[in-house]
C-alpha cells in the first residue's frame, strides 16, 4: 500500500511559482490556465518631473516603491520564520520561454543572533505535475552538506535509476534550464533583489511607476506596483515589471517582467516575457523543523 504523504491533501488545479533547480528539476508542463490576475485603474502614479520654475528634480519615482519594499523586507525578517506554498514559475533561458512549473515548497528563512546564523536558509521542493515528473524532490540547507543540494527524479522517469544525487547548486547540472540557483529561491530573496535593482535605478532617470489597489492574484487582494523603463538602455534589465503585494500578508506573491517589444506600441505578451513567479496557498509560520529539510524524513523518498 502506498504510504500517505503530507502533501497528498493538495488539490488538483493549484497554480504557483518559484525559483528552482536544474537537470533533475528541469522544465515541465501542466496544461492549466496561467495564474490569474485582475487590475483596476492606478490609484497613484509618479514619473520623472521637475518642480515648476525651480529646475529642481522631484523625488525619484522609485523612492515610494523602495520604501514599500524595505517595509516588506523588515516584516519578513522580523515576523516570518517559515512558510509553505504552491508555486509556479516561467523563465526565459537561452531565448526560450519554459512552460509553467508547479511545485509544493517549504521554506525556512535564515535567522541570526549575535552575528551568527542560528537557523540556516532551508528549502524543500516536491514537484506536482505532470505525472511523469510527479514525486521529484529537492532539499537544500545553506551551509550544510558541503553546501550542496540533494535531488532525485520522479519514479516515472528513467533517471530515477540514479537515485538521490548531491549536486553543486551553481553547477552545470543544477543550473540547466534555470535563470537562478536554488540558493536564490524564496520571497525574502525576491524582495532583496528588487531593492537592489530599484536602488541602482535611483542613479538613473527614465522611470515610470504606477500603484494599483484591489488587484487580484488567485482571489487574493493585492496592491500592484508597475515599474516601466520607457527607453531601452543596456543597463535596464526589463521594460515593464509588476510586483503584487498581498494586502493581508504584506508580502509579494507575484512578480513578472517583460523586455521591450519589437514593434513600438505593441501589447506585451509571452513573446516579451522574461520571467514570472507566483506564490499561492501561502501559509506563514507553520512551524517547520529540521525534519522538514532532512532527506532521512520517512515521509520523503530520498
Amino acid at each position: 500500500m502506498r504510504r500517505k504523504r503530507q502533501y497528498d491533501f493538495l488539490p488538483r488545479g493549484v497554480v504557483c511559482g518559484t525559483l528552482t533547480v536544474g537537470l533533475l528539476c528541469g522544465a515541465w508542463t501542466w496544461a492549466q490556465a496561467q495564474p490569474g490576475q485582475q487590475l483596476t485603474e492606478p490609484v497613484y502614479r509618479v514619473s520623472n518631473a521637475k518642480v515648476d520654475g525651480n529646475a529642481q528634480v522631484a523625488p525619484h519615482p522609485l523612492e515610494t516603491a523602495l520604501a514599500m519594499a524595505r517595509d516588506g523586507l523588515r516584516n519578513i525578517q522580523e515576523n516570518v520564520h517559515d512558510y509553505t506554498a504552491v508555486m509556479a514559475k516561467r523563465e526565459r533561458v537561452d531565448g526560450e520561454l519554459s512552460d509553467y512549473e508547479y511545485i509544493f515548497t517549504k521554506i525556512r528563512n535564515e535567522k541570526t543572533a549575535n552575528g551568527r546564523v542560528v537557523v540556516p536558509f532551508s528549502i524543500y521542493m516536491y514537484f506536482l505535475k505532470p505525472e511523469s515528473f510527479k514525486g521529484r524532490e529537492v532539499i537544500y540547507v545553506r551551509g550544510q552538506n558541503d553546501d550542496k543540494m540533494i535531488a532525485h527524479e520522479s519514479p516515472n522517469s528513467m533517471l530515477s535509476k540514479f537515485g538521490s544525487i548531491w549536486l553543486n547548486p551553481h553547477g552545470a547540472m543544477a543550473m540547466k534550464g534555470q535563470r537562478y540557483p536554488i540558493t536564490e529561491a524564496g520571497i525574502e530573496t525576491l524582495i532583496v533583489r528588487l531593492i537592489e535593482k530599484g536602488t541602482a535605478d535611483l542613479q538613473r532617470g527614465e522611470c515610470d511607476v504606477k500603484f494599483y489597489q484591489n488587484a487580484k492574484v488567485q482571489g487574493r487582494k493585492c496592491t500592484m506596483l508597475e515599474v516601466t523603463h520607457p527607453q531601452q538602455r543596456e543597463y535596464f534589465e526589463f521594460h515593464v515589471a509588476r510586483i503584487f503585494i498581498d494586502d493581508e500578508l504584506n508580502v509579494p506573491i507575484r512578480y513578472s517582467a517583460w523586455t521591450w517589444p519589437d514593434e513600438p506600441g505593441r501589447k506585451l505578451s509571452d513573446r516579451e516575457l522574461i520571467e514570472e513567479y507566483t506564490y499561492t496557498q501561502l501559509k506563514l509560520n507553520v512551524g517547520l523543523t529540521d525534519a522538514d529539510f532532512d532527506p532521512k524524513n520517512p515521509q520523503y523518498n530520498f
